[in-house]
């Protein structure tokens, strides 16, 4: 299996990413959901004489709903929206521009990645490229791509961390090849870590145009329950969803309406849109995106 992309190719991927996140800690419960429609797009720019990838990762449009603990529900369509609604306005400046620039090889690994915008409620290391097998693969055969992660901890303390995104091919039926994805934490961990990690926890199967050779759809979830990471009585569960398909023909709606960022509010100053507050202030936004 190989990348197969030339100069000028445009790959577009409708995404929809659901999350919902609820806290508890001495006896109240808070919960923030939230659910993000958009269209991505991988622009190749250059294939090397030594085969390796030039592309730029760029979203295009996106549709995005968040629901705070207090049941007050914000949304942005950038489709539609002249001005962006407070706690929206990183997301904004973020649409029809590249976000990084990346160079792989046919198998996906990262030979360089430029963060172009470094948007709020995002991790800038957070995998964009399936990684490949170097060596042809049968069924039921498995590889690894290995990340060292760093996680903050309280008091300005951080943690280096070893995790792996363990893949396996689980079938080929007529040239689509379906490949299970795990992410896996290898050090030891406590409850503040895997707060820290819980949004990279993902378990999911990439199907992948082996003629082809690109990714034509993938789905990852997370359902993970933390206790005792601030206390013996808190607790958290985070659920995720989500779903990209590759498209086949280009949209040709506007992608950006014209933005008016310059109106600022505390609330997009001081926290994420999503943020709940409270006794569940330790918890991370579910708008907070961290997808392959």
């Amino acid at each position: 299996m190989a990348y197969k992309l030339s100069r000028g190719d445009v790959l577009r991927y409708v995404v929809t990413h659901q999350a919902s996140i609820s806290g508890t800690s001495d006896k109240t419960t808070q919960t923030a959901q939230s659910k993000t429609d958009s269209i991505k797009a991988w622009k190749v720019t250059d294939i090397l004489p030594s085969g390796d990838i030039e592309f730029m990762n760029v979203c295009e449009r996106v549709r995005m709903m968040n629901e705070l603990p207090d049941g007050k529900t914000t949304e942005y369509d950038s489709t539609r929206d002249k001005t962006a609604p407070p706690g929206f306005e990183d997301t904004a400046k973020a649409i029809g521009v590249p976000l990084s620039t990346m160079r792989i090889t046919t198998h996906g690994k990262v030979l360089s990645r430029q963060i172009k915008v470094h948007n709020q409620g995002s991790n800038d290391d957070a995998p964009i490229v399936l990684r490949l097998p170097d060596d042809p693969v049968a069924i039921g055969d498995t590889w690894d791509e290995p990340f060292e992660v760093k996680v903050n901890l309280p008091k300005g303390a951080s943690k280096s961390v070893k995790t792996r995104w363990h893949n396996k091919l689980v079938d080929v039926k007529d040239g689509i090849a379906s490949i299970e994805v795990t992410y896996q934490i290898l050090s030891p961990t406590d409850a503040g870590v895997e707060l820290e990690l819980v949004q990279r926890m993902m378990t999911g199967h990439v199907h992948f145009d082996i003629a082809k050779g690109r990714i034509i759809s993938q789905k990852m979830d997370v359902d993970k329950r933390i206790i005792g990471f601030a206390g013996p009585t808190s607790s958290m569960q985070y659920i995720m969803k989500m779903e990209e398909k590759l498209l086949n023909d280009e949209p040709t709606t506007a992608a950006k309406a014209p933005v008016n960022t310059k109106r600022k509010s505390s609330v997009a100053n001081n926290r994420k849109p999503n943020q709940p507050t409270n006794t569940a202030s330790k918890i991370p936004a579910p708008g907070k995106t961290y997808r392959r």
